[in-house]
């Protein structure tokens, strides 16, 4: 096996020995040695499109690939064995008492989340690879502080886990090429190099396999380059190719139109794709941020029924299902709330009407965010399906694909004093709970991630940058936000250990400067999750 070259930096928490081995170390580095330059030509082409869009090109299906599109013979993989019926999959992050509450939940799949829902510290990273090491061996369990026990019931959902996005990097983890040259670890690599290394021949094992949900995707040559890191590791490891399977969320405007590229890059690991839809709005504001015309209203007036959402899902269907792949929907940010009835059943009702519509599209099975939705998502998907474990044969050949259709951005609504001062609120309050560790955050009765703050603060950028002037006649200032911002702040009650004025110091940088950071948490992430000890060491 390949010498190990990766350091850490950071302290070793009870059990990340177990996994922080000098073998699994040695599969990241066999990883990085073979993918991290290509994964640096990735994200450089990125901001070379990126500089293409904000000097006006358009977007457009890729002439150089209509072959592909145009050649009916060709199939991905499909579901293996564990994915066939995803009619309800429940998403979250890995600490220990939501992998239980998520294995328990009843749900077909478990979207373990060690990207937009966990705040990406050095406990979170390796504590969720050891909860999720334990809950496919089925030896976990948990007993919060107050007594109560958690543990796995009889029957669990299969597992798909999904790391980090190319973009992002680990900066507890130092690898040295082969030349000595030192840089941060991929967090993609890490992510998924020490789950796939410790669990893929236990998963086979129980019947199911190493399964993965890729984000971020923003083209079919970066799915091209998660393919080939699939069969490496098929081959490194000793199991056949084709067991690893991968479902792409489509969440970046670029991707949308490439669909099928990627399916086809990815044909013989390919599940399906997620219709990503947070992230996705995210993707198209930061893409136009600066033409006229794609200014959009307020978030709450983004359903997934305005038009070019509507194109961006039927599309989404039409691909997937002429392929032979799952077409898996989004996730309704309404949670339940146990102490409140009336926003448990607002709740229920909008989840219901989310995944009525998402099954009468023609989705093999959609996301929930709370156990307590997933018997309401499950009834819609029940009343298409039936007995069928999914609607792939719904060929949706009447949907055309238009390049027109998903970047037409002309809907109603306004921009509202309301949706200002929300956005900032949302943004001040998840990033909060993002820098104390917390990813996924309960706020005024949604489930909001990363995705959903960067549509907020994306948005108060995009609104300041054009002048909007809101439904009630305020022009929307670097002044009026910053204003907007300090009220929000005064409004929080405050807590030993809070981060409300880490948090603000960021909303300004990522939404008031005239630079506009391609994601809030990277910058956010090296000032504040990176633990002491690693500044320590690079500075030595």
């Amino acid at each position: 096996m390949t010498q190990n070259r990766i350091e850490v930096l950071a302290p070793l928490e009870p059990g990340f020995e177990t996994i922080l081995t000098d073998e699994a170390l040695a599969f990241i580095t066999a990883l990085h040695d073979r993918f991290a330059g290509r994964r640096h030509e990735r994200l450089a082409a990125r901001m070379d499109q990126r500089r293409h869009l904000d000097n006006g090109r358009d977007l457009r299906f890729l002439p150089e690939t209509r072959g592909i599109r145009e050649d009916p013979s060709w199939r991905v993989a499909g579901a293996g064995p564990g994915l066939h019926d995803r009619r309800v999959e429940i998403t979250g992050p890995t600490d220990r008492k939501m992998t239980i509450n998520a294995m328990n939940s009843g749900a077909k799949v478990w979207l373990a989340d060690q990207e937009d829902a966990t705040s990406p510290t050095w406990h979170n990273v390796i504590d969720g690879q050891i909860n999720l090491f334990d809950a496919i061996r089925r030896q976990i369990d948990y007993t919060s502080a107050e007594g109560k026990r958690y543990e796995l019931g009889a029957t669990t959902p299969t597992i798909v886990m999904r790391p980090r996005g190319w973009h992002l990097v680990e900066k507890h983890l130092r690898y040295t090429d082969p030349a000595g040259q030192r840089s941060p670890a991929s967090g993609s690599l890490v992510d998924y190099g020490l789950y796939v290394f410790h669990n893929a021949t236990e998963l086979i094992a129980r019947g199911v396999g190493p399964y993965f949900y890729i984000p971020k995707l923003e083209n079919h040559l970066e799915a091209r380059l998660w393919d080939d890191v699939f069969t490496y590791s098929e081959n490194a490891l000793g199991i056949d190719h084709g067991t690893i399977r991968a479902t792409v969320l489509i969440e970046t405007i670029g991707a949308a139109f490439e669909m099928e590229e990627i399916l086809y890059e990815l044909r013989d690991h390919c599940a399906g794709l997620n219709a990503g839809r947070w992230d996705y709005l995210f993707s198209i504001i930061k893409s136009f941020r600066t033409r006229p015309g794609f200014v959009l209203p307020d978030r709450s007036a983004l359903t997934m029924t305005v038009p070019f959402m509507r194109a961006y899902t039927e599309q989404l269907v039409r691909a997937c299902h002429r392929r032979g792949a799952h077409a898996i929907g989004g996730m309704s940010a309404f949670i339940p709330n146990r102490r409140d009835p009336e926003v448990t059943a607002n709740a229920l009702a909008k989840v219901a009407e989310d995944k009525r519509r998402e099954a009468g599209d023609g989705f093999d099975g959609t996301w929930v965010a709370h156990p307590d939705l997933v018997a309401t998502a499950r009834a819609e998907f029940d009343a298409v399906l039936g007995d069928r474990p999914n609607q792939v044969d719904r060929l949706r050949e009447d949907v055309e694909p238009s390049a027109r259709a998903l970047v037409d951005l002309r809907i109603d609504g306004r921009v509202s004093d309301a949706g200002v001062a929300a956005n900032v609120s949302i943004a001040l309050r998840y990033i909060e709970s993002w820098l104390r560790g917390i990813g996924a955050a309960a706020i005024d009765n949604l489930m909001e991630d990363a995705a959903t703050a960067e549509i907020s603060r994306s948005q108060l950028w995009q609104w300041i940058r054009h002048g909007v002037v809101t439904a009630e006649g305020r022009l929307v200032t670097r002044e009026l936000v910053s204003a907007e911002l300090d009220a929000a702040v005064a409004a929080q009650p405050r807590f030993d250990g809070d981060r409300f004025d880490d948090a603000a110091e960021i909303v300004r940088e990522v939404a008031l400067e005239d630079d506009f950071p391609t994601f809030l948490t990277i910058g956010a992430y090296s000032r504040y999750l990176v633990d002491e000890p690693v500044s320590a060491a690079r500075a030595a």
